[in-house]
Order: C-alpha cells, then sequence, then structure tokens
C-alpha cells in the first residue's frame, strides 16, 4: 500500500471534521489551518496563533485525536505549530512547536473577588446624586442582538468568537476580545449582541456597556470630587465590561492609567473584556505600549465591507422589521450602491420608505435613485462596476458568473463588451480595474471593447437601442 501524502492525509481529516462540525465552526476555525510535516506518524499543523491552539485544544481536541488515529493509525499523533509575532524586536515571526495534550488548554478559573471598603458604599458613576440603585444598569441596547446582526464572510470570524464568549465569558482565550473595522460596519451592534446574549445566559454577572468617552468623563468627574478610589472599585466589580471606541484614549494619559489597572483586575480575576476599534492595536497612535501589549493578550477580529449578498440580506432584515416590502430591483440597486458602510446603508433604506410615505408616492427604482443621489452625493453619483455588469446581464438573461468568465460565446463577448463601455463612461475606474472586473482582461481589451461598441452603434440600428434602454436602466440622475 502506497504511502499518503502530507496533503492527502488533511484532506481526509478534513472531510470526516467537516461531517462533525457546524460550517460556520468548519470555516471559522478548520479552513484557516495549513498542514506542514508528515513524520512517523506524526502530523504536524500550523495555526495562526496562540489563541487558534487553545480553542482546538479545549473544543475540538477529541475529534481530531480521533481522526488522527483514523487516518494514521493507533501510533497517529498531533502536532500544533504557532507562528509567533515577536514584538519585542525587529527579528520576522517565529514557529513554536507544541505537541498536543490530553488536557484542554489550562484556564484560570473565574474568581470572586469581593471588595472589602468597611461601612462604605461604593458609589456607581451611572447613578444620578440623591438616587440610589442598587442594580447596574447595563446600558444595552435591546435591538442590536445576534438575532438581527446578520452574518457574512466579511465577518464571520468576529461574530464567532463574540458568540463563543457570550456563551463563556471569562472562559475562552478571547480574553480581551478586540472588535476592529471601518465606521458603519456593525462593531457597536456586535459589542451589545455580545452584552445581550451574556445577560440570557448567565443573568446573575453584571455586564456594563460604556462608550470610552464616557468612562473618560466619569474619571474625570471622580477626579474632581476627589474620589477616584469608588470610580475604579466600581469598575473592578463588573463581570463583564464593553468598552466601545478605545481608540479614544489615545493621547489620555491619566485615563489610560487607570483603565490598566482595572483592566488587570479584571483579566486577572477572570472577568470578560471585549473592546471595540476603528483600527488595529498595531495602528493606535498614542497609546501606551503596556496596554497595546494587553489589547493583544486575546483575539483582535476585524470586520471588512459586506459583500453583496450580506448587503441585501442586511435590508431584507430591516425591510422584515418595519414590516415592509419593496421591490427586487430597488432594494438591489441600494444594496450596489452603498458598499462600505451598513449604517448609511440602513439610513438610505429608512429615507427611501419616509420619502414614499410623506409624499405618498410608491417605491419605484427612478424613486430610489434621485434619493441615492441627494442620500450620498459624493459616493453613489458614480455607479459601481458591479451594478453595471448585473444591469446588463439581467438585461441580457445572463449570469454574471458567465460575463466575468474566460468564455468566448458571442453574445457574452458582447454582454461584456457592453459591460465595459459602460464602467468606463460612468464610473473613475482605471482601465486595468475595469478589465479586472470582467474577467481578468487587460486594459487594452477594454479600449477595443469601447472602440467595438462605438463603432456598432453607429452601424446596427437594434444595437443602438440596447445601449439606450441600458443607459436609461443605469442612469443615476
Amino acid at each position: 500500500m502506497s504511502k499518503k501524502t502530507l496533503e492527502e492525509v488533511w484532506s481526509n481529516c478534513l472531510s470526516v471534521i467537516k461531517d462533525n462540525v457546524s460550517l460556520q465552526s468548519y470555516k471559522t476555525w478548520f479552513e484557516p489551518i495549513k498542514p506542514v510535516k508528515l513524520k512517523d506518524s506524526v502530523l504536524t499543523i500550523q495555526v495562526p496563533s496562540q489563541f487558534f491552539y487553545e480553542w482546538l485544544e479545549e473544543h475540538y481536541i477529541t475529534l481530531l485525536k480521533k481522526t488522527i488515529k483514523k487516518e494514521l493509525g493507533s501510533d497517529g499523533k498531533l502536532e500544533y505549530s504557532i507562528i509567533m509575532d515577536n514584538n519585542l524586536t525587529s527579528s520576522k515571526p517565529y514557529s513554536v512547536r507544541i505537541p498536543t495534550s490530553n488536557t484542554a488548554a489550562v484556564k484560570n478559573p473565574s474568581v470572586s473577588m469581593p471588595i472589602e471598603i468597611g461601612e462604605k458604599t461604593i458609589k456607581n458613576p451611572f447613578i444620578i446624586p440623591g438616587l440610589k440603585k442598587v442594580v447596574v444598569d447595563s446600558q444595552l441596547n435591546p435591538n442590536y442582538s445576534f438575532d438581527t446582526f446578520i452574518e457574512g464572510d466579511s465577518n464571520r470570524l468576529a461574530r464567532s468568537a463574540g458568540y463563543a464568549v457570550a456563551k463563556k465569558p471569562g472562559g475562552t482565550a478571547f480574553n480581551p476580545l478586540l472588535i476592529y473595522g471601518g465606521v458603519g460596519l456593525g462593531k457597536t451592534h456586535l459589542a451589545h449582541a455580545i452584552g445581550i446574549e451574556i445577560k440570557k445566559n448567565h443573568p446573575q454577572k453584571t455586564v456594563l456597556y460604556v462608550s470610552s468617552e464616557k468612562f473618560t468623563q466619569q474619571f474625570i468627574e471622580s477626579v474632581k470630587n476627589n474620589n477616584q478610589n469608588d470610580f475604579i472599585h466600581f469598575y473592578q466589580m463588573i463581570d463583564v465590561l464593553i468598552i466601545d471606541d478605545v481608540q479614544f484614549f489615545s493621547g489620555k494619559d491619566r485615563t489610560q492609567d487607570v483603565f490598566f489597572h482595572i483592566f488587570n483586575h479584571l483579566h486577572q480575576s477572570g472577568k470578560q473584556l471585549v473592546l471595540s476599534s476603528d483600527k488595529p492595536p498595531v495602528e493606535m497612535q498614542g497609546m501606551e505600549q503596556r496596554l497595546l501589549s494587553r489589547f493583544k493578550w486575546g483575539l483582535s477580529a476585524d470586520l471588512q465591507p459586506p459583500s453583496i449578498e450580506t448587503r441585501i440580506a442586511i435590508l431584507e432584515m430591516k425591510m422584515y422589521q418595519e414590516g415592509i416590502e419593496l421591490p427586487k430591483e430597488v432594494v438591489e440597486y441600494l444594496a450596489y450602491s452603498i458598499t462600505t458602510n451598513v449604517r448609511e446603508l440602513e439610513g438610505a433604506l429608512i429615507s427611501l420608505i419616509a420619502q414614499s410615505s410623506l409624499n405618498k408616492k410608491s417605491i419605484t427604482l427612478d424613486l430610489a435613485k434621485q434619493m441615492i443621489d441627494k442620500f450620498v452625493k459624493n459616493t453613489a453619483r458614480e455607479v459601481s462596476i458591479d451594478y453595471i455588469q448585473k444591469v446588463v446581464c439581467d438585461y441580457f438573461d445572463l449570469p454574471i458568473e458567465l460575463l466575468k468568465s474566460k468564455t468566448r460565446k458571442r453574445e457574452v463577448v458582447q454582454a461584456r463588451q457592453i459591460a465595459m463601455y459602460f464602467s468606463k463612461k460612468l464610473t473613475k475606474s482605471s482601465l486595468a480595474n475595469i478589465g479586472a472586473h470582467c474577467g481578468g482582461k487587460d486594459h487594452a481589451t477594454v479600449l477595443h471593447a469601447c472602440k467595438t461598441v462605438n463603432n456598432l452603434m453607429d452601424t446596427d440600428k437594434t444595437f443602438r437601442g440596447y445601449i439606450s434602454d441600458l443607459e436609461k436602466k443605469i442612469a443615476i440622475q
């Protein structure tokens, strides 16, 4: 019997694993793994980081072991290779090999640490003076739950990690969990969703959501009133602390200093920290090094701009919540026009509904185009190449995959050339970029396509009709 190669062994393992875990777990925890070596029945796999290794050891070790033994026999063993980022020097990342163990990754048990302050009661900075309140209000928005958070490739890791934290706060490798990404991509929504889910699963835990600005403001107040100790003790009693927009701590040395002590206490007591930021730790300027290194202790998960499918799903969810229905072409136009900001996307939908109801007009594609033009003038005046391709494909009844393929069928070539022509005419994209969107063509092909379309418009009446129809469908004005 011929010996199996490294790739064959891992491929066989993956097919077994796929049948035993959910698709989401498979994509998050097994797809990023790379097989690196197979020697003497020991399979070495490379995982991206320490927390990844700990998560596999804690949750999937039994499945991994069974699968390895099935493939390599009873002597089969698994070894991890972790790429470590050496932050202290400028040297390149290095690998650390860790043989698998029988026990799950060792975690600090959650410890309750009562604070002794004699007779004095701790002041809650969220309480209006003169009103006594025992229970800490979590400051969470019930609309921002996991149920309303649409999952896609752009946010899968962050959502999975957030959900894991919500199931077992303080008991995973994701502590702190830092969620970062651009404006309007769902950081605040996800932070609230984690808090809401924790309250549901662990009602006895004290969860608190606070923006970095509010935290700073409360700290300044405590300094003014000379009761910093109360402020610190209050925050040290929280079981799950969620801080939004930590990048605003930049340059505020005293706030960073007090947050450092609160962070340390909570982390050492097995409490959970969830942070959000508009940039990863490595790009945060004006932040103390000791804080940045702590931000990197757990998992930094990014949120990317959502794909077109995710954007359409977000709009459909919003429509379902509002109890309205819109024509499919309107939903698609909105999703193709606003590509980088979910908040703007939802805002555009609400504006469209408001325009329709106030002016007693039915929601049509024309109304959507007028509204979008006013709503996001700078971004939406230029239609996207994707939207042009979609309109052209719908018009000629072709699947969009065919347009982006290498096929030379006459009707596909013609549709592709028309899409290139409109992309050059209506967008600011470079010829190379337009070509890349149309199946990896070069700039010369795009120029030739535009020339061909112009010639056909002069000589072929039917073709001229196609262009005229498409122009009306694509036009923004």
